[in-house]
């Protein structure tokens, strides 16, 4: 059974950790994040949990705290944001190098400085080759039912690699949304409860994290990369079975009107719904284009995303975050690598949006739209990649 309740991005993501039989949070808060965990906190406080919530000094610590307990045996969730992503990074290399299936919650805002505390995937991006997989939500209702497979992606014996689930800052985090929501007792027989392969335990004495030089660390690496190739049958898998409890059906990439568009926007979180409404607004004057939204952006969906774009002339790739000094954002970085790979002569371009908070307005996604149509028609790019939104 299930039941539709008001809540915000942070209050989804909170509760779908309680109904997860969580058994550690190691958090500090920060903004956008903070209600996550302040949350939950009230959840333990009411007894409406039965899980320990460790106040931390710093996200470094919060993070150390979380691999802790995960070596221990526990079912760990934490949630950050911005600086606090970025304090945490040493300790994500360590996170996904012991095998901790640990879940986060991230609420995307931009990294200083300037001193900035509203949204885009600066802080995700930074950290995007850490080890961790990476689901970007695209609304509230996507952010709880994430978390909830994620707990099971995470823990699965093939895969036992950390998750974030990525609800972009304010404009998710903070906006009130109808949720469809499970009952306690469907969701804890869906995740069950944690069947760790190791773990710590003074009677039973295991190494964790070696000294690994010239000898073995390129084979421990090597392990990691495997995980992630079978991370996709997981995925898969636990998509399936959530979609037979929910009838919410999920996968790697999303796609909108792709499958007679001459052009089409790829684009992560919360974008995607504002640029499906301009498509099922322009789709009605009979232009032809699309929308493709990776759910998973690591490990990268190139399969999928290949199948998406097959039938298109020009392809429009947002990225809310800057790569200084390359020649395109992350994502379009990625998209350009798989289509080069696969000797693809799909026309693409790169728009660097949003960032600070930035709207990005139906009329800026028109423009875009109306831009990839042309560079389908002509089969030029005039401009590999631009500014969306910036003053002059």
């Amino acid at each position: 059974m299930s039941r539709v309740i008001g809540l915000t991005g942070d209050e989804a993501a909170a509760y779908a950790a309680k109904q997860s039989n969580v058994d550690v949070v190691a958090a500090y808060p920060i903004t956008p994040q903070t209600i996550i965990v302040e949350t939950f906190s009230e959840y333990v406080f009411n007894g409406e949990v039965h899980a320990e919530f460790i106040c931390v000094e710093s996200e470094h610590s919060a993070m150390s705290a979380c691999i802790g307990a995960s070596l221990a045996g526990a079912r760990v969730f934490t949630a950050t944001a911005s600086q606090g992503l970025a304090l945490m990074h040493e300790m994500l290399y360590i996170a996904s190098g012991l095998r901790c299936p640990i879940v986060m919650a991230v609420a995307n805002r931009a990294l200083s400085a300037p001193i900035n505390i509203h949204g885009d995937h600066s802080d995700m991006m930074g950290s995007r080759d850490s080890g961790w997989i990476q689901i970007y939500a695209e609304n509230a209702q996507e952010a709880y039912d994430w978390i909830i497979q994620a707990f099971r992606i995470a823990e699965d014996h093939d895969v036992l690699l950390p998750v974030t689930v990525n609800l972009d800052g304010f404009i998710l985090s903070h906006s009130l949304e109808g949720v469809e929501v499970q009952d306690d007792e469907e969701v804890s027989r869906f995740v069950s409860t944690r069947k760790p392969l190791f773990r710590v335990d003074p009677d039973r004495p295991i190494t964790v994290g070696a000294l690994c030089l010239t000898d073995y660390y390129f084979e421990v690496k090597r392990q990691q990369v495997e995980a992630f190739d079978k991370a996709f049958q997981v995925i898969e898998k636990v998509n399936k079975e959530y979609y037979e409890l929910t009838g919410r059906e999920y996968g790697t990439v999303d796609v909108y009107g792709v499958e007679d568009s001459e052009a089409a926007i790829l684009c992560l979180g919360s974008t995607a719904g504002t640029a499906k409404a301009v498509a099922k607004n322009l789709r009605s004057k009979g232009r032809k284009v699309g929308v493709i939204k990776p759910w998973v952006y690591r490990p990268f969906p190139s399969e999928d995303l290949l199948e998406a774009v097959k039938g298109l002339k020009a392809l429009a790739v947002l990225d809310r975050a800057c790569s200084f000094g390359a020649p395109y954002g992350a994502l379009c970085s990625d998209i350009a690598s798989i289509l080069y790979r696969n000797g693809s002569d799909l026309k693409i371009f790169n728009g660097i949006y949003g960032l600070g908070g930035r709207d990005i307005t139906p009329s800026d996604i028109k423009v875009i739209f109306d831009e990839a149509l042309e560079v389908a028609r002509t089969g030029t790019v005039k401009e590999p990649i631009k500014f969306v939104g910036v003053r002059e």
